[in-house]
């Protein structure tokens, strides 16, 4: 079992996600993300400070040295697969060759219709998806690119220079088990799912399964993830306040999310964690919101992450 922290660029400085990122890459965990988003990721109160994916990414892959420096995900309608290559590629090159590719098909409707970007029925929005994979795939390997979709189109496109990484993952994330996971399963290195409950990551990790199966894939080619936020305590008498402290910044999202959260004590986490390994899981991504808990991450790395080494 491997872990990483997803950090938030919302309702936050670039400073202190500094601090977490470091926190991150001396701690001994193994990746960190940002996420793709132009307003605080809430269901209402959009409302707040939100730094831009892309540059976030860069400024993560030089504030750092050892971990994997990815973004879950990216929303494949905001930008041209094509000029988001280009920039991984960079990113790439500035961290090393420790850049990871995550790709989606998007959710946040208000954040297309204020930036006028057409929000289109999901079945479309998957088939961006799918053709991005190709494209992204394309250019990270081959000199020169043509592609002929219904979305986007490449004609003869070079792709100098190549990713240090001889062969950078595509992540996809999501849990769409008509679609999506059979795209995870033509076209993806890795798979991510946020905030659901063991049974419902196990049954959707069995249908990951099966779509790999009708596409000849080996199932084992694809890495399984799942982002799960965490809220420790040291004693269960802490735990009503961190139930107070959630409330307070997820409001309403809270209910939704709840399944997939790590609340209790260390040993209760360690406990919950186990159920996502034997689900399936094999690394568990800490996704994290301002204000972050840097003295509850310290009680995962020094009494959680050790009984899984």
């Amino acid at each position: 079992m491997k872990f990483g922290i997803h950090t938030g660029p919302q309702l936050c400085t670039i400073e202190q996600l500094r601090e977490l990122w470091r926190f991150a890459d001396t701690r001994g965990f193994h990746w960190v993300s940002v996420w793709d988003h132009f307003y605080p990721a809430q269901f209402s109160g959009h409302d707040g400070p939100c730094l831009e994916a892309v540059a976030t990414h860069a400024a993560l892959a030089c504030e750092t040295r050892n971990v994997r420096v990815g973004c879950l995900v990216y929303c494949v309608p905001y930008r041209h697969p094509a000029v988001l290559a280009k920039a991984l590629v960079t990113i790439d090159h500035m961290s090393g060759g420790r850049m990871e590719c995550g790709l989606g098909a998007g959710w946040h409707q208000q954040e297309f219709a204020a930036h006028g970007i057409p929000f289109l029925p999901i079945a479309e929005r998957l088939d961006q998806l799918e053709e991005a994979a190709r494209i992204v795939r394309s250019l990270f390997d081959d000199e020169r690119t043509t592609f002929h979709g219904q979305h986007f189109q490449l004609e003869g496109a070079y792709a100098s220079p190549k990713p240090l990484q001889k062969h950078p993952r595509l992540w996809i994330g999501g849990g769409g088990e008509k679609r999506l996971l059979r795209i995870v399963a033509r076209h993806a290195d890795g798979w991510n799912i946020p905030f659901v409950a063991p049974d419902v990551y196990a049954h959707k990790n069995a249908v990951l399964d099966a779509w790999c199966e009708r596409e000849g894939r080996d199932p084992r080619a694809v890495l399984r993830t799942v982002n799960l936020g965490p809220a420790l305590a040291e004693r269960e008498a802490e735990l009503p306040r961190l139930e107070e402290q959630l409330g307070a910044q997820f409001g309403k999202t809270l209910s939704f999310l709840r399944p997939g959260m790590l609340v209790g004590t260390p040993e209760q986490v360690i406990e919950r964690i186990g159920d996502y390994q034997r689900a399936g899981a094999e690394w568990v991504i800490l996704a994290l919101r301002a204000p972050f808990d840097l003295r509850g991450l310290e009680l995962f790395v020094e009494r959680v992450m050790p009984a899984f080494a």
